[in-house]
């Protein structure tokens, strides 16, 4: 089989000799093919469309955090060539969802001799997908607060969410679904196609990422510890100031403009949202499992 590891050398603010040298040791007494390729933040999407239809890879590895895995998903949405994550950044909120192991040798192993199994992603305004998480308000102005300060660790963090609650203000929000028409007040709205922040935090309890569904998840209500559950606390929000209802597709409609971001990018200011359910459009290689036990 031929592999194409697409690694981001700073994700995580950590070089990555380290995974490469792993990557090569890992395969040097194997018979399948490795081809490396590293990103530079410049027309990635672009470069990875080339090389893979140069290469015709079995496998395209995505080599980083979140933001490298949704890069290399895009390029494989609607094929059969699965994908496979090696979890390197400060958030991996998609490897933390899928159960996939942290140490190398072991991730390599799922990827080699794993199975591909089917997930879903949500459709985000027709130019944009979700693999994991997306939000308007609270978080998503956390997400645009460290990006642009270039915070790094616990530290940066916690005085981001400070900075963010002081300014805290309620979103008033239309929430179309096929079924029914909601008026809320909230801090926050989020569209979870899985459970979890890249941190742990449980946003979404019963979230699936192969159910063919996704869920709007409403913070009507919510504190400074509150907030810290999404970096420190790995427990469920507070059910009593939560809302949540599971749809296939959505129209959210703020009265002002509100910060939004999609599996931790931040995508700007926006008074609108349209997402869309595609059920199964991006194969990824899980451990194989026998009558619903992990057997790798």
């Amino acid at each position: 089989m031929k592999f194409l590891f697409a690694i981001n050398p700073v994700s995580g603010g950590v070089a990555k000799a380290d995974w490469e040298d792993g990557i090569r040791a890992y395969f040097s007494e194997l018979t399948h093919e490795v081809d490396l390729m590293q990103l530079t933040g410049e027309n990635d999407d672009a470069r990875l469309r080339k090389r893979m239809d140069q290469w015709q890879p079995d496998c395209v590895v995505a080599v980083g955090g979140d933001g490298t895995v949704k890069l290399v998903a895009e390029q494989l949405l609607k094929t059969t060539t699965p994908l496979g994550i090696l979890p390197a950044g400060s958030a991996n909120g998609m490897a933390r969802e899928l159960n996939l192991p942290s140490r190398l040798e072991e991730c390599l192993d799922v990827i080699v001799n794993g199975e591909a199994r089917p997930i879903d992603v949500i459709a985000i305004n027709g130019n944009n997908i979700c693999l994991h998480l997306s939000d308007i308000g609270l978080n998503a102005r956390l997400v645009r607060y460290y990006q642009r300060n270039n915070w790094r660790g616990q530290l940066g963090y916690a005085r981001g969410v400070v900075r963010v609650l002081l300014r805290k203000r309620l979103l008033t929000v239309q929430i179309r679904t096929q079924e029914q028409v909601l008026n809320r007040n909230a801090f926050m709205v989020v569209l979870a196609n899985a459970r979890m922040y890249g941190t742990g935090a449980i946003i979404n309890p019963d979230g699936n990422v192969a159910d063919g569904r996704f869920e709007v998840v409403v913070l009507r209500r919510i504190s400074f510890w509150e907030f810290l559950k999404m970096f420190w606390r790995y427990r469920p929000f507070d059910s009593s100031k939560t809302e949540i209802f599971s749809a296939t597709s959505v129209c959210i409609e703020t009265h002002q403009k509100a910060y939004f971001q999609v599996d931790g990018e931040y995508m700007g200011r926006v008074a609108r949202v349209d997402a869309e359910i595609q059920p199964g459009q991006l194969r990824v290689m899980l451990p194989q499992t026998v009558d619903g036990e992990t057997v790798l």
